[in-house]
């Protein structure tokens, strides 16, 4: 019973009498001090960055710069080209193409010929998002892919006409096929 007067006490006192808490100004005068953060809608702002993007080197924008040319892989035997790619379907670096792409290749990489996994290798040469949307016909294949197999069977495989649930399969699964 003293435990609630008590508590019932402690209650009153903070509804009377509230804590004050100083504060001071961070800034000596806050009324003249300038944005260290202006936002991106500031005129000036949006005209010094239209400036500076005019004034650059055309070699040093990104998005002009050649893709890097793949590693010669001469002599790789039919075994380490499976396994690299089965390998490299599971690590794209998002998830969607792992998904799409190691399901895939746990469907068909078994029965493809050398021949074939070479043009699956040359496919996975390509940028992850170009392949992804040439899949999901989201943008037109380049003239290189678009009319071959391979590219057929990764749309078909995308469409999921079975409207299975697809998850990463195991590695013992791929290499069992």
């Amino acid at each position: 019973m003293s435990l609630r007067i008590a508590h019932a006490a402690r209650a009153a006192r903070a509804i009377v009498a509230p804590r004050v808490v100083a504060s001071r100004a961070l800034h000596a005068s806050s009324s003249t001090a300038k944005d260290p953060f202006p936002l991106p809608f500031d005129p000036a702002l949006a005209a010094a960055a239209a400036e500076a993007r005019a004034a650059r080197n055309p070699e040093d924008v990104i998005e002009d710069w050649a893709m890097p040319p793949p590693l010669d892989r001469t002599g790789e035997s039919p075994d380490v080209l499976r396994a690299r790619l089965v390998y490299q379907t599971r690590k794209r670096g998002t998830l969607e193409n792992d998904l799409l792409f190691s399901t895939f290749a746990r469907d068909n990489l078994p029965t493809m010929t050398v021949k074939e996994m070479q043009e699956f290798d040359k496919l996975l040469d390509e940028p992850d998002w170009d392949v992804y949307y040439w899949c999901t016909e989201k943008k037109p294949a380049p003239s290189k892919w678009a009319k071959t197999e391979l590219l057929a069977k990764l749309k078909k495989h995308v469409k999921n006409e079975g409207k299975e649930h697809r998850f990463m399969p195991d590695l013992l699964d791929v290499q069992k096929k």
